[in-house]
C-alpha cells in the first residue's frame, strides 16, 4: 500500500500549478545541459539577470560540445557581468569533461554529476531532479527557510547543516519520482515568492494553516545566523572592475589602463594576482593582460 503524501504536499502542488513563474528552463523539452546551465547561473544571481544570459549562452553553445570547442576566454567574455566569473571557467571545464567522459551528454546519476568540474552537491541534485525527474532532495536557501518555518516552527533556517537539511527535504517528497521532483521545485518557488526571508506573505501561503511557525505565533528567530557579505570596497569589487576592463577590451590591456580602475595600489595588485591565479586573466610576457585562450 503506497504511503500517504505529507500534509504539505497537496496544497503546495496546487499552489505551484497556478502561481509558478514561467521560467524558460522549466518548460517541457528543455535539455539537461540547459538545466545545468541555468542552475550554475542562478547561484547568487537574480532570475531577471539570468534569463537573457542563459538564452544567449544556449543560442551560442546549445550543447556541451559547442562550449568545449570554444576557449575559456570566450566563456569569461560571454559571462559578462553576472558576477562570480569563475563559474564561467567551471562551465567550460564541465563541458570539456562531458565531451571526454560522457560523449557530450549530461549524465543523470548524482554521483556522475558530482564528479564533473564545478558541479557541487546542490547542482548535481537539482539537475537529477529537474532535468531527469528523479526523487532526490534538492536544498537551497529558499527550501531551507520553508522547511524551518513550516515543519520545524523556526523563523529562519540558521547556518546550513547538509545531512539534516537533506533529510528534512526528503521527508516531504512523495514516493513517485515525477511528483517528488515537482515538490522540490515547488518548495523553492514558495520560498522565493511567498515565504521570503524578510517579509513573508503568510496570508497568501498555501500551507499557512499547516505551518508550524504560524501555529506557534510566528516567534522571532533567536538562533545562530550567517552574516551577509559586504561588497563595496572588497577585493571582489576590485576584481570585478579589473576583469570587466580585460573582458571588454578588443585586445591585450596595458597595466596602466588597469591602474585607473582602482586607486589603492596594494589592493589592486592583490586583486589582479587573484584573477591570474584563478585563470580568469592571463599575464603576457610584455606586461599586458588578456583573457585566457
Amino acid at each position: 500500500m503506497p504511503c500517504a503524501d505529507h500534509p504539505l504536499v497537496g496544497p503546495l502542488l496546487g499552489w505551484y500549478g497556478e502561481a509558478a513563474r514561467d521560467l524558460p528552463w522549466r518548460r517541457p523539452g528543455t535539455s539537461a545541459w540547459a538545466v545545468l546551465l541555468s542552475e550554475v547561473m542562478l547561484q547568487q544571481t537574480p532570475v531577471a539577470r539570468v534569463v537573457p544570459a542563459w538564452q544567449a549562452w544556449l543560442e551560442r553553445w546549445p550543447g556541451p560540445a559547442d562550449l568545449a570547442a570554444a576557449s575559456p576566454g570566450d566563456a569569461v567574455r560571454m559571462w559578462g557581468r553576472l558576477g562570480y566569473p569563475r563559474r564561467a571557467l567551471r562551465l567550460h571545464a564541465c563541458a570539456l569533461a562531458l565531451v571526454e567522459r560522457h560523449g557530450g551528454r549530461v549524465p543523470s546519476d548524482v554521483e556522475a554529476l558530482l564528479a564533473l568540474p564545478g558541479v557541487g552537491a546542490y547542482t548535481a541534485r537539482a539537475v537529477a531532479a529537474f532535468a531527469f525527474g528523479q526523487r532526490v532532495p534538492v536544498v537551497d536557501t529558499n527550501v531551507r527557510r520553508v522547511l524551518a518555518r513550516a515543519v520545524e516552527g523556526r523563523g529562519a533556517a540558521g547556518p546550513p547543516a547538509t545531512a539534516r537539511d537533506l533529510a528534512a527535504a526528503e521527508a516531504l517528497l512523495p514516493a513517485g519520482e515525477a511528483r517528488a521532483a515537482r515538490v522540490s521545485v515547488a518548495l523553492m518557488e514558495l520560498g522565493a515568492l511567498v515565504c521570503t526571508a524578510r517579509a513573508p506573505r503568510c496570508p497568501e501561503c498555501p500551507v499557512a494553516t499547516r505551518c508550524a511557525w504560524r501555529s506557534a505565533g510566528s516567534p522571532a528567530y533567536e538562533g545562530p545566523t550567517v552574516r551577509p557579505q559586504r561588497f563595496t570596497g572588497t577585493d571582489r569589487q576590485v576584481r570585478g572592475r579589473l576583469l570587466d576592463i580585460v573582458r571588454t577590451a578588443e585586445g591585450p590591456v596595458d597595466a596602466a589602463v588597469l591602474d585607473l580602475a582602482w586607486p589603492e595600489p596594494v589592493q589592486r595588485a592583490r586583486a589582479l594576482d587573484a584573477l591570474i591565479a584563478d585563470g580568469l586573466v592571463h599575464a603576457l610576457p610584455d606586461g599586458r593582460f588578456t583573457l585566457p585562450t
